[in-house]
């Protein structure tokens, strides 16, 4: 094991081993309030559009558009965002993409015509995929080993929260008799403050310790920021007068990450499909089922749907994502969202009963929380090496969102072709590939730290999981694991092939 081995395996001891404390909590509520405004920002237009159909004279194709415009656009943004984070850092980033947010949802309150909004919308979406691709990375770059599913979970539980406020702000309004011309300009300009909120806190939170080790080789900074984070007391190494390593380039396209990025990104497209088709249109589903129902009778039943099965859903994930691991969850997450849905288009007779097709409804969403939509968050800023993690996380991002796109987009049009149960057979299908996806081409991160889940690789010396089910790998590379075994660990180059 050469001296810069040493120093990049010591570096992330400390921070590895630690004890939860202030600091991951600071960070975490600060990437999380982010989530909270994209899932309201998100999901709230479905219900605008509705109220907006007669005042703008929408057609289905408007419909269709503003419903998933923002979601294109959160493709652009993910992509770029995630791509700077690698170049200029992640603390340059952060905060700017939650401030083109906020323009965005104010901006659209003021739209006075179909064009405006759709234009406003994409200024949101923008917003939404740059953090997308910066709150993940950053929250796993602080976290430590044990805990790291836990903390970077609950920033996307989060989103939880804002699925909830939607309809509920929005069952406020239509209950308490605000006009429909001002009820949605407030629906769509209260997603600004959640966002506004976190500006400050983004901007000032420090550059993460192994961007600063592993893409700039900064042994001080690096010191100081671990120490920062644990607490001056915290034995954080490299010591400032210690060369620190310097990184292998990594790139998307070797084999071990292409394959990895064809799982993160894949799963994500499917999950996206399903989740955001059914959710941006919950209220056009709701309608054809229950044609004279008023809007704020299908608002109410979509604010009890988030309440009783998806919000308990997220947080079951957070609790046994450091337990049973990020895998096996997206994989039962996808098989039962499957048979959820094909129960709908295949059983006679359960669209034909609210109660019974909301039952399943909300079985589906409890499985999608407490199944894909919370690990392919996790998985992507987990499994690739620093230098590409944004690029990956961004690309991956994108690739959901451009599947949300698809299914917002689309669902509209399928339910006034195939209607509910045709629908439904198509999202089944979509789940099941994903669960396929998932068993063939992703590893299990639990338990490992990030430079081991992800095969970081250093010109010097890298301990990367030797195999690339990660299965065996040791849990402690560099840090319990004696020096004379690190020496003899397989290395891989940059190609993640191995050289010894």
């Amino acid at each position: 094991m050469t001296q810069s081995g040493l120093i990049h395996n010591e570096a992330f001891r400390s921070l590895d081993d630690a004890d939860l404390n202030r600091k991951h909590w600071l960070t975490v509520f600060t990437a999380g309030m982010g989530f909270f405004t994209d899932a309201y920002d998100l999901f709230i237009i479905g219900t605008v559009t509705v109220i907006l159909t007669p005042i703008f004279n929408l057609s289905t194709n408007q419909i269709s558009l503003l419903n998933s415009i923002s979601l294109l656009a959160s493709v652009v943004g993910a992509i770029g965002f995630g791509k700077l984070m690698d170049r200029v850092g992640r603390k340059r980033m952060y905060g700017v993409e939650v401030a083109i947010l906020v323009i965005g949802a104010l901006l659209s309150a003021l739209s006075w015509n179909f064009t405006s909004l759709m234009v406003f919308r994409v200024i949101v979406g923008l917003g939404v995929g740059g953090d997308y691709a910066t709150s993940a990375v950053i929250t796993a770059e602080y976290a430590n080993r044990r805990s790291r599913g836990r903390l970077i979970g609950t920033v996307f539980a989060m989103q939880g929260f804002g699925l909830l406020a939607g309809p509920l702000i929005a069952s406020i309004f239509l209950a308490t008799g605000v006009s429909n011309g001002l009820a949605w300009r407030l629906m769509l300009a209260l997603g600004a403050i959640p966002a506004a909120s976190v500006i400050y806190l983004r901007r000032k939170i420090r550059e993460t310790p192994r961007f600063t080790l592993a893409v700039k080789g900064d042994a001080d900074t690096t010191a100081e920021t671990v120490r920062w984070t644990l607490g001056e007391s915290a034995d954080a190494a490299p010591a400032p007068s210690v060369r620190a390593p310097v990184p292998m380039r990594a790139r998307l396209t070797s084999k071990p990450f292409l394959r990895r990025l064809i799982g993160t990104a894949g799963a994500w497209f499917l999950l996206d499909i399903a989740y955001y088709g059914n959710s941006v249109s919950s209220p056009l589903i709701l309608k054809t089922l229950q044609p004279n129902g008023t809007l704020l009778n299908h608002t109410l039943i979509s604010l009890a749907i988030f309440t009783i099965a998806a919000l308990p859903g997220y947080w079951v994930a957070v609790a046994l994502l450091d337990k049973l691991g990020r895998k096996r969850i997206q994989i039962q997450g996808f098989l039962v969202m499957a048979l959820a849905y094909f129960v709908i288009a295949l059983v006679p007779g359960v669209t034909n009963k609210v109660w019974v097709f909301l039952v399943i409804f909300g079985i589906s969403y409890f499985f999608v929380e407490f199944g894909p939509n919370m690990t392919t968050f996790v998985y992507p800023s987990e499994v690739f090496p620093t230098s590409i993690r944004g690029a990956g996380d961004g690309i991956s991002a994108a690739s959901g969102k451009f599947g949300a796109f698809l299914g917002a987009l689309l669902v509209p049009h399928l339910l006034n072709g195939i209607g509910i149960r045709g629908v439904m057979a198509v999202m089944a299908s979509v789940s099941i590939v994903g669960a396929l996806l998932t068993r063939l081409a992703l590893p299990e991160p639990m338990g490992l730290t990030l430079e081991e889940s992800s095969g970081e690789t250093f010109h010097d010396e890298a301990a990367a999981p030797p195999s690339e089910s990660l299965e065996g790998a040791p849990k402690h590379v560099g840090s319990a694991t004696p020096v004379d075994d690190l020496a003899t660990l397989p290395v891989r180059d940059a190609n993640g092939e191995l050289t010894h």
